[in-house]
């Protein structure tokens, strides 16, 4: 049962049209406070409403403070506000407030959010879009593969999983920036943008049903929020198992493809989530990084490769995918794994000569429950990775061989043509299964 505080602590939703946006009990909240909290805009947008004395805090870059100020202002036995812009509780300050103080001690009046407004310029229907926040720190320009940490990148997938797109956007984070991401991934002939600007100002501006190209050119006010909707339907693509010729390769000298039926168990084996953090190692042609990448929506994908006519063509591949959570890099491991984040997936196709080495970093540095699969086609190379893991401790492995057969035409009748085996080698640390024994 929830039971009210004697005084809480109001969160009330604010627009830019000032005492207009509130309700008669909003704003009686508002003038009979004895505290207010807001940013530098708000509260001067509000100012001539606060009652004289009433204390004021900007928590412009303060955020931190604003429950120590909210705790003090009630243990007084003050009356606080604090304002918000649009609903408190979408991408808002009301969630961090009870993340510190408790939900009991909110009172929290929203208001319409920013999004909703734009929609409403636009006739949009908004029920089924996502809202993704790009209100963060600069990252700068969006590049095809850049990894979880810049601020664009949760855009970025957002935009390969849904059809309509509501976007609070930052003055780095700006519209023509976002325009220029579409492109990018190659989505510049898939979306319509509308951009509404200043809302409830009289230098509101609601520029409808732009393409992506002509918004990459253009400048917006600092104050805006984008809607991206989808005007062509959505590839399907095969998530598993595609055949090797889906694939560039590299011609006419042979390049290196995990194929398909080894592909198929090797991927298998990984144990992967929607969530996994992969690292492909010796990507080759990116075969198993890339259906990796669309097996794993919320995760990511590390790839390096340090042949430069293969990394080439994982590129070309990359570009050909539609995804954008797949990072590849050039070089020869275990160089660059050290800024990689920790793995629960870890794939080995080519080792480069390091491979003694490569194993126990690799075992050391992947995530609990993690796994790591190496596919090997030389006896030298199994015989190394085994007896590595052989000697490292805490370590379950196993080898599985696997020899595939495929049917070719002789004149009018098939005869199998075997492929080389290959060798599958799977290893885990194995606190896991004896914390599950205890």
């Amino acid at each position: 049962m929830h039971t009210q505080d004697p005084n809480p602590c109001r969160v009330i939703g604010v627009l830019d049209d000032g005492i207009a946006s509130l309700s008669p009990t909003a704003l009686a909240l508002l003038r009979s406070a004895d505290m207010l909290i807001g940013g530098a805009r708000t509260l001067a947008l509000l100012e001539r409403e606060f009652k004289p004395g009433a204390m004021r805090h900007d928590l412009t870059g303060k955020l931190k403070e604003v429950p120590e100020w909210v705790r003090s202002a009630r243990a007084d036995n003050l009356s606080c506000v604090v304002l918000a812009t649009g609903d408190p509780l979408c991408h808002g300050i009301a969630p961090y407030l009870a993340q510190h103080l408790c939900v009991e001690a909110l009172d929290i009046l929203p208001n319409l959010s920013t999004l909703q407004l734009a929609c409403a310029r636009i006739g949009l229907a908004w029920q089924d879009a996502r809202i993704v926040s790009v209100h963060a720190r600069d990252a700068g320009e969006w590049q095809r593969g850049s990894v979880p940490g810049h601020g664009l990148y949760a855009l970025a997938q957002a935009a390969r999983q849904h059809a309509r797109l509501l976007v609070l956007t930052s003055p780095d984070n700006s519209p023509d920036r976002i325009a220029r991401l579409l492109l990018a991934e190659g989505l510049g002939d898939d979306f319509l943008m509308a951009v509404a600007e200043n809302l409830l100002q009289p230098e509101e501006r609601v520029l409808a049903e732009l393409t992506p190209q002509q918004a990459a050119g253009m400048r917006f006010a600092a104050l805006n929020v984008v809607l991206l909707w989808r005007v062509t339907p959505a590839a399907q693509p095969v998530r598993f198992g595609l055949a090797d010729a889906e694939f560039a390769q590299r011609q006419p000298e042979k390049g290196l493809i995990t194929k398909q039926e080894v592909r198929a168990v090797s991927l298998a084996r990984l144990q992967l989530r929607a969530d996994s953090v992969v690292w492909d190692i010796g990507a080759g042609s990116g075969s198993v990084g890339l259906e990796a990448a669309r097996l794993c929506p919320q995760g990511h994908v590390y790839a390096t490769e340090k042949n430069e006519a293969d990394f080439a063509i994982a590129g070309q591949n990359h570009a050909a995918f539609g995804v954008s959570n797949y990072s590849l890099y050039l070089g020869k491991a275990p160089e660059g794994l050290d800024a990689w984040p920790d793995p629960d997936a870890v794939f080995i196709g080519g080792s480069g000569g390091e491979l003694a080495g490569l194993i126990a970093g690799v075992i050391a540095r992947l995530r609990p429950r993690g796994t790591l699969v190496m596919n090997f086609v030389t006896l030298e190379n199994l015989a190394t990775a085994t007896a590595t893991l052989q000697a490292l401790k805490g370590v379950e492995w196993d080898v599985l061989q696997l020899q595939a057969a495929r049917s070719k035409p002789i004149l009018h009748m098939h005869r199998m043509a075997a492929e080389n085996p290959v060798w599958i080698v799977c290893a885990r640390r194995a606190e896991a299964k004896v914390a599950a024994d205890e």
